[in-house]
C-alpha cells in the first residue's frame, strides 16, 4: 500500500485552539426514572433532528486482554429493557477484545444538539435465532457484504475484497436466500451506568447519571433474563462538568 506524501493544507496550532463554539440555555433539570424510558426520548428528538446523520450511530469502546483500547462507530439496532443491541463479526478485532474483556463503552455523540449519552456496560452474544432474524431483514448487497469481509483481517488490496464480494454474489444471486455467516452476529450491551450530558453556557454543562445498584460478578455475569431495566434499582446523580 502505498501513502500520498504530498504537501496538504492543515490548521496552524494556534487555529486549533481557538475552536470553540458557545453552547445554550437549556438544560438538564430532570430526569424519568427509568434510564431507557430517557434515552428512548433522546434518540426520537435525535432522530427527528435534521442536522443528525444516523442517530442510531455509536462510538464503541472496547479493551482487550492487555487492556489495549480500540474505538469504531457502529451502529444500534435494538434498544429494551435488557439494553443497546448491535451486530458485527464475532472474529473482528471488537470480537475477539469483548470475548476476553466483556465490559465496554458506548457513546452516542449528538453534537447538533449539543447532547451526548456514555452507557457502560456488559456486552454478551445474543441468541442465535436473534442473529438470523435479524440478518434475514438486511439489504442483499448488505448480507453478500458480511460474506465477503474478514472483518479486522489484513488486506492486500481493495480488488481482493472486491473479488470477495463478487465471489458470495454469485454464490447467492439477489432474490436468493442468503445464510447468515457463522462468526456473524449480535451483541447486547446490558447498561451498569448510563449518562445523559447536555451543553451549557459557560461550560456549566449537565451530568446526570444513572448507576445501577447491582455489580457485576466477572466469573458470574448478568443473567439475561432477570436484566430488567425497569425492575432495577438505578440511583440518578449530578456530577459537576
Amino acid at each position: 500500500m502505498t501513502l500520498d506524501t504530498g504537501m496538504e493544507k492543515k490548521l496552524t496550532s494556534a487555529e486549533i485552539s481557538a475552536m470553540r463554539r458557545s453552547y445554550g440555555d437549556d438544560g438538564l433539570e430532570t430526569l424519568p426514572a427509568d434510564p431507557l424510558v430517557a434515552f428512548s426520548q433522546w434518540l426520537h428528538e435525535a432522530h427527528e433532528n435534521p442536522l443528525i446523520i444516523e442517530a442510531n450511530a455509536m462510538v464503541l469502546t472496547t479493551a482487550d486482554h492487555e487492556g489495549n483500547l480500540s474505538s469504531r462507530t457502529v451502529l444500534l439496532k435494538d434498544v429494551s429493557q435488557h439494553g443497546f443491541t448491535f451486530f458485527s463479526n464475532y472474529s473482528s478485532r471488537k470480537g475477539l477484545a469483548i470475548h476476553s474483556q466483556p465490559q465496554v463503552t458506548l457513546l452516542f455523540p449528538w453534537y447538533a444538539q449539543e447532547r451526548q449519552v456514555i452507557i457502560n456496560g456488559i456486552a454478551q452474544q445474543i441468541s442465535r435465532s436473534e442473529t438470523e432474524e435479524y440478518f434475514a431483514t438486511r439489504p442483499w448487497n448488505s448480507q453478500i457484504g458480511a460474506w465477503a469481509s474478514r472483518q479486522s483481517a489484513p488486506l492486500e488490496s481493495r480488488t481482493e475484497l472486491e473479488e470477495r464480494w463478487k465471489s458470495a454474489a454469485e454464490k447467492w444471486p439477489e432474490g436468493s436466500v442468503v445464510p447468515t455467516p457463522p462468526l456473524w452476529g449480535g451483541y447486547r450491551v446490558m447498561p451498569t451506568e448510563i449518562e445523559f450530558w447536555q451543553g451549557r453556557y459557560s461550560r456549566l454543562h449537565d451530568r446526570l447519571r444513572y448507576e445501577r445498584s447491582r455489580t457485576y460478578d466477572h466469573n458470574v455475569g448478568y443473567d439475561e433474563g432477570n436484566l430488567d431495566t425497569s425492575k432495577e434499582e438505578w440511583e440518578l446523580k449530578r456530577y459537576y462538568p
